[in-house]
């Protein structure tokens, strides 16, 4: 318990986004940014347990300060934010590929957007403790490793096939085209030819 306290003030005391609106809200209400932030975590928790619209608050936590976060990665001069959210990214498309086919199921269960903020919160947490970290050295990356490889030829093959099949039908509409404008311009030939008066006799 004193470990996961440990961690909580950490987190507080970290720069981010999250901590200057504790920051200013302390300084404008005179509450400890720790009680800020425990009924923050709250009433949340409350509202994905409840509120309408839990999924799109659960996206948005999910997408929006990540977001915010690569920006501001991209941004520095600093490779090893990069890897962060590079590697919390791939967690996360991973997770909504997973999501996709079970979501049907799995959002009829209790409490179930509540647990996916958590589990999107534990990947971006900062620190040793990041999820996103985890997951991907202990499950992601071996898989990678071990079958990168045999991806990169289906990949390979798949293009070569792709381009092959674009070629062909780039082909045929030209050909297609070629064809049928020669035998518009026959047509459009003789309509374009002047008509012939004849001459009109003396009377």
């Amino acid at each position: 318990m004193d470990g996961l306290r440990q961690r909580f003030e950490h987190f507080l005391e970290q720069r981010n986004l999250a901590t200057e609106a504790l920051r200013a809200l302390e300084a404008k209400t005179g509450v400890d940014k720790r009680y800020l932030a425990t009924g923050a975590a709250t009433l949340l928790s409350l509202y994905l347990l409840f509120g309408f619209g839990a999924s799109l608050l659960c996206n948005v936590i999910g997408f929006v300060y990540p977001a915010y976060a690569s920006i501001k990665a991209i941004e520095s001069p600093s490779k090893e934010d990069d890897t962060v959210w590079l590697t919390y990214w791939v967690v996360y498309g991973l997770f909504g590929l997973a999501e996709f086919f079970s979501d049907l199921l799995l959002s009829w269960f209790p409490f179930y957007y509540a647990g996916k903020c958590a589990f999107l919160l534990f990947c971006m947490v900062p620190g040793p403790w990041n999820g996103a970290h985890m997951l991907y050295h202990r499950a992601i990356r071996p898989l990678f490793l071990k079958h990168h490889e045999a991806v990169d030829s289906v990949v390979r093959d798949l293009g070569g096939r792709a381009l092959d099949v674009a070629v062909g039908i780039t082909r045929d509409v030209m050909q297609t085209l070629a064809r049928g404008r020669a035998l518009v311009t026959p047509a459009a030939a003789l309509g374009a030819q002047p008509s012939v008066t004849q001459p009109q006799k003396d009377k």
